[in-house]
């Protein structure tokens, strides 16, 4: 079992949805200086398309990105740690969830998450894996309840 089918079930996917846009929240916010103005802008922008936007968005590329992590995740539980392994793996893990977004942002429509995006893409790296141990910790209390 995946951790789409284990953390996107019915009884899990609202909480879990809501707990990644809170993530995103607090990563936006702690962010600083000239990169750390031009993300706030970017996200309000994004949360500015439609009321919505960005829990519609999270819940849209979750699938994708849990099928993307399930290799690195499956790995940890083999060693004991899924959530230590993944830290420790931060880097394979942004790539992996970028690789989700990459591929999104091909078939995305809205000139504004279009341009948004690329604006952002070449420092995205080093804020997915600042993100990494946030995440890796809410896959790991969903996973367990």
């Amino acid at each position: 079992m995946g951790l789409s089918d284990e953390l996107l079930n019915p009884n899990k996917k609202a909480m879990v949805v809501e707990d990644c846009c809170n993530l995103l929240e607090t990563q936006v916010a702690s962010k600083s200086g000239i990169s750390g103005m031009a993300l706030k802008a970017a996200f309000g922008a994004l949360k500015g398309v439609k009321p919505g936007y960005i829990p519609y968005a999270v819940e849209q590329l979750l699938p994708q990105c849990f099928t993307a992590l399930d290799p690195i995740w499956n790995e940890g539980v083999q060693k004991g740690d899924p959530v230590g392994h993944v830290i420790a793996n931060s880097s394979d893990t942004a790539d992996a969830l970028l690789s989700v977004t990459d591929a999104r942002l091909k078939t995305v429509k809205r000139q504004i998450v279009r341009g948004t995006y690329e604006k952002l893409r070449g420092s995205a790296k080093k804020h997915v894996e600042e993100a990494v141990p946030d995440l890796a910790n809410i896959i790991d209390k969903h996973a367990k309840g």
